[in-house]
């Protein structure tokens, strides 16, 4: 029919199907190891939006100030550093 299209996806590219409960835990379990290791969040929605330009340093900051007592808003306010 024509309708599919096939994208290879880069070097450093991980697919994850969590499908099963045991396949969730082990994605869940990646996700915290790598983002404990490389100290950067995977999929972190206000740092796309910056790193895209969507939005300014100065909104990231409002954005991260808002959410200051979590370790995810620790984690945006250091992106304005």
């Amino acid at each position: 029919m024509g309708e599919l299209t096939v994208e290879r996806l880069g070097r450093g590219t991980t697919w994850l199907d969590p499908g099963t409960p045991e396949a969730m835990l082990r994605a869940a379990n990646y996700i915290h190891v790598l983002e404990e290791r490389q100290g950067l969040k995977v999929a972190c929605i206000e740092e796309i939006a910056w790193r895209m330009g969507w939005i300014t340093i100065e909104q990231l900051a409002r954005l991260g100030h808002a959410l200051r007592k979590s370790a995810y808003g620790q984690y945006i306010l250091r992106l304005c550093d």
